[in-house]
């Protein structure tokens, strides 16, 4: 069974880890490759939008597999120079795959996410959480580091003395406290999670779908790119935008005072 399962919902395609009798642990072998194939296929399909990223069971993810870490097998098994390769090859190819990912992803963080699971869930462009979620950062509890990406992630969205907070102390925070520090922007009750993950996403995929991946690229690499290199490309991208049907579609219904009708075009 894929570690992703995925399921299309018109413009939106929902994206589940899916080994709830491990609490969606990951890092098996294959598990990049399977992500990476799940991401290619969504974007290959111009009919989608947005993507929702949730959990099967009661986790969202309760990160790595510490069973296969106990036992130094699979993903954790071999020298020095075979793990490094296992986390390049596969745990990394799941982060690289879900941050490069040319749509906006909702997050719906719906139990646990914690250690690689917390990383993942931060992939998300825009984080809601089930009052049931709890987040953690805790590498260090089981003698290691963020071997994920997770130290670059993290800081970016709760800052640097929250980030180190919850990664020098392994503290697991609650979904109240994790809005607090804009972890997740919303907290809602397990049954309602999906249904207001699903709402926000048909938000989103009804914005222009070239401006609204055009508008994501820039965001990614406002992070970290300079002002002058982010002004030229807003500069270049808006000529094109400037130029599609979608634009005077948006230009005309706003005149008009009606509901735009985006074609992709």
């Amino acid at each position: 069974m894929s570690i992703l399962a995925y399921e299309k919902r018109g413009p939106i395609a929902v994206l589940t880890l899916n080994r709830p009798d491990a609490m969606n642990a990951l890092g098996q072998d294959g598990d990049g490759l399977a992500v990476a194939n799940v991401c290619a296929e969504i974007l290959s399909d111009n009919e989608i939008h947005c993507a929702i990223l949730t959990g099967a069971g009661r986790a969202f993810s309760a990160g790595g597999d510490l069973k296969a870490m106990q036992s130094r097998t699979g993903q954790f098994g071999g020298d020095a120079m075979a793990l490094r390769d296992g986390y390049r090859r596969n745990i990394h190819q799941i982060i690289k795959s879900l941050y490069h990912f040319e749509l906006p992803i909702v997050s719906a963080i719906n139990g646990p996410a914690i250690g690689l699971g917390c990383d993942v869930a931060c992939l998300g462009d825009l984080r809601i959480a089930s009052d049931k979620a709890r987040f953690g950062s805790t590498f260090l509890s089981i003698g290691l580091i963020p071997g994920d990406g997770g130290a670059w992630l993290l800081p970016r969205i709760v800052g640097d003395a929250r980030a180190a907070e919850l990664l020098y102390t392994g503290k697991i925070i609650d979904a109240e406290t994790a809005a607090k520090w804009g972890l997740v922007s919303e907290v809602v009750t397990p049954d309602a999670l999906m249904d207001t993950a699903m709402t926000l996403a048909e938000q989103v995929a009804a914005q222009p779908p070239h401006a609204l991946r055009m508008a994501k690229s820039l965001l990614r690499h406002g992070a970290t790119a300079s002002f002058e290199t982010i002004m030229d490309m807003s500069a270049a991208s808006q000529a094109i935008m400037h130029l599609t049907e979608d634009h005077m579609e948006g230009v005309n219904a706003m005149l008009e005072k009606r509901p735009a009708v985006f074609k992709g075009k």
